[in-house]
């Protein structure tokens, strides 16, 4: 599967056999992965574009950037949601298209915001908290290896994601000090949400990374329930991301 410019060719339309990749999600996906993983979801949804879940065990090894999730839209492949978002406006779909230029740097310095706490955090409890890692992370990742392949896989993963929070200067903080940050980026999205249904007054990409980060986060049942419980105490933000999962999801 080879990747390819997807910012060329924009004048074809979006085709009904667009494929989303992502990693298995009862067995395997992990708390950051399934974070962005559902934010793409629920983008596309909100531009009503189709496509349709595959799952696979290796979709971040065939993804472009090592991350997931992709797509797969005819000859192109695209992942990540930024990307995503910018490929579908190469075609003509947008959710931003009525915001001002300072509305839209507003929502991109948002997203970042997510990106650099949110993101971090997952990662944090995921790889470096011990009892999360033990529990559930190393199960799940080495869930779809054979011994000692799994085993490998899974250490050096835990610090390819180490090395990276060291970089960002979050290997060293405490878990105090990160729920600090998540509550304080949590703040900050509620004071902007306001009593408002969504940021902007209807659905833009950045309500759709805050339903993938806060729906996943209270959720997902972990042995560190301190993200968790954090998040949940902003309630504008909860009932966000409840009311995109029954629009959008339609979950029984």
């Amino acid at each position: 599967m080879k990747n390819s410019d997807p910012y060329i060719f924009a004048q074809e339309p979006w085709p009904d056999n667009v494929k989303l990749f992502q990693p298995y999600e009862v067995e395997q996906i992990l708390l950051p992965d399934n974070a962005s993983c559902l934010a793409v979801q629920a983008f596309l949804k909100m531009c009503n574009l189709p496509f349709e879940v595959e799952m696979r065990w290796n979709a971040e090894f065939m993804s472009p950037s090592g991350r997931v999730p992709f797509i797969k839209c005819g000859a192109f492949v695209v992942s990540e949601l930024e990307p995503i978002v910018q490929f579908a406006a190469n075609k003509g779909v947008s959710l931003c298209g009525r915001l001002s230029t300072e509305e839209k740097a507003e929502m991109r310095a948002y997203m970042s915001l997510i990106t650099n706490v949110l993101v971090n955090a997952e990662l944090y409890i995921s790889w470096l908290d011990d009892d999360t890692y033990n529990a559930v992370t190393k199960v799940r990742n080495s869930s779809v290896y054979p011994w000692p392949l799994g085993w490998l896989q899974t250490r050096s993963k835990r610090n390819a994601v180490a090395k990276r929070l060291k970089a960002l200067h979050w290997q060293e903080k405490t878990l105090e000090q990160v729920l600090s940050d998540v509550e304080q980026c949590c703040n900050s999205l509620s004071q902007r949400l306001g009593d408002r249904d969504y940021f902007f007054g209807t659905p833009t990409e950045l309500d759709a990374l805050v339903f993938g980060h806060v729906f996943t986060i209270i959720t997902t049942r972990l042995p560190c329930r301190k993200l968790a419980e954090t998040v949940r105490r902003h309630e504008t933000l909860v009932s966000l991301a409840k009311r995109i999962d029954e629009q959008y999801f339609k979950r029984p």
